[in-house]
This record gives structure tokens, sequence and C-alpha cells, in this order.
């Protein structure tokens, strides 16, 4: 009787290497919303106001 290496990885196996994968990657973008959100950034110094003139507008009827 001649014994057979088996290559192929059973299925269980890929959905955990999957599920570990997909573990990963959610735990680096929680990380990395938790550092963006410890970043303080400044506020602006002067305030933006733009006056725009009666003549652009249009009544519509």
């Amino acid at each position: 009787m001649q014994f057979e290496r088996k290559t192929r990885g059973s299925s269980f196996s890929s959905i955990g290497r999957f599920l570990i994968k997909l573990a990963i990657i959610f735990f680096l973008l929680i990380i990395a919303i938790i550092l963006v959100d410890k970043i303080d950034f400044p506020k602006p110094e002067k305030n933006i106001e733009k006056l725009v003139p009666n003549e652009k507008f249009k009544i519509i009827k």
C-alpha cells in the first residue's frame, strides 16, 4: 500500500485564513481611526466670508 500526501488544504483552513486576514484588516482600520481621531488639527485663525452681490441672482417665477 502506498501513502498519498494531500497537497490541497481543507476548506476549513482556507476559511480560517480568510477570517484571520479579515480580522487583521478590521483591527488595523480601527487603529487608524483612533490615531486620526487623536490628531489635534488647528482651528482656522480668520473667518472666511464671501459676499455674493445681488446681481448674480436671478429671480425665477
